[in-house]
């Protein structure tokens, strides 16, 4: 059995436990505005941190703002292990998929100063470039997160959704400590990208961990694994990415408690070789 990891050096220097938190659940529905009730979203975010989160993800586009308004609201002042990191460079309009790139440095900096506001911090963690944008070379938009890291703004800096070739031109410019594609049990199209953040020592920090993909076939294969450990499916689907690498680390979102008190205790479940072997071959 595989010896699975508690936390990761994030950047080299930040510790955070391997099951952290995504925000972006906590706004309106549709992922627009304020949730209905604003109380349930800052009782979520306090049991996450109260439960051992030290790391949570958000972005500027979620809500737009809300979000982070919220984190902000319900944990400043912060605890001294608590690392927030937030992205920019997409611009929301309307709710789900009403979303535009835009990695101008204009825009990246207004981002970045607004970000700064809400969540009332004098610089980020981490800071993750939410898209690189197809209308701007990315060597501009690497440029200038580059010279916003050295005017002590950002601590770290990450990206989401690229490929190797991607994140290796951004190394040419900056230290990328974190990656987020999507990937889960059911969705691999990333693996040479987890492959390549092992290797850099790279967080890969996947975002629908649990979702998209799941036909029958693979729902009941995974369902006779949960009913024999007496967990969920997707408390199964979060186990088995903390197997699957320790250079994951998990950030799934939830507007409820009682499913974060589950996707929480997945840190527990234990898998054997054989069936972290059957749930590899699930998306075969």
């Amino acid at each position: 059995m595989k010896n699975v990891n508690k936390t990761f050096l994030l950047g080299g220097d930040l510790e955070v436990n391997r099951i952290g938190y995504g925000a972006m659940r906590i706004t309106g529905p549709a992922i627009w505005g304020m949730p209905e009730n604003p109380q349930n979203s800052l009782d979520v975010l306090r049991r996450a941190v109260e439960l051992g989160v030290n790391f949570i993800d958000t972005a500027d586009q979620y809500g737009p703002f809300t979000s982070e308004q919220l984190i902000a609201e319900a944990l400043h002042p912060y605890a001294s292990d608590l690392v927030i990191g937030t992205k920019g460079g997409l611009v929301r309009f309307g709710p789900w998929a009403d979303i535009h790139n835009d990695a101008s440095h204009q825009h990246l900096h207004e981002a970045i100063q607004g970000s700064l506001q809400r969540l009332k911090l004098e610089h980020f963690d981490l800071y993750q470039l939410h898209r690189i944008d197809p209308r701007i070379p990315a060597e501009i938009t690497f440029e200038f997160l580059k010279k916003t890291q050295d005017e002590g703004k950002i601590r770290h800096l990450g990206l989401s959704e690229v490929s190797v070739e991607e994140i290796k031109k951004a190394q040419e410019f900056f230290n990328v400590v974190s990656v987020q594609n999507r990937y889960s049990v059911f969705n691999r199209e990333w693996e040479s990208v987890l492959a390549y953040c092992e290797e850099q020592n790279i967080a890969f920090i996947p975002w629908f961990p649990i979702g998209g993909g799941m036909d029958s076939r693979k729902k009941e294969l995974i369902q006779d694994i949960a009913d024999a450990k007496g967990v969920t499916i997707h408390q199964i689907a979060l186990s088995w990415l903390l197997h699957r690498s320790n250079h994951i680390l998990l950030i799934p979102g939830t507007s409820s408690v009682k499913h974060l008190e589950e996707n929480m205790a997945a840190g527990e479940i234990s898998l054997t070789d054989q069936e972290m072997a059957m749930l590899n071959r699930i998306a075969e």
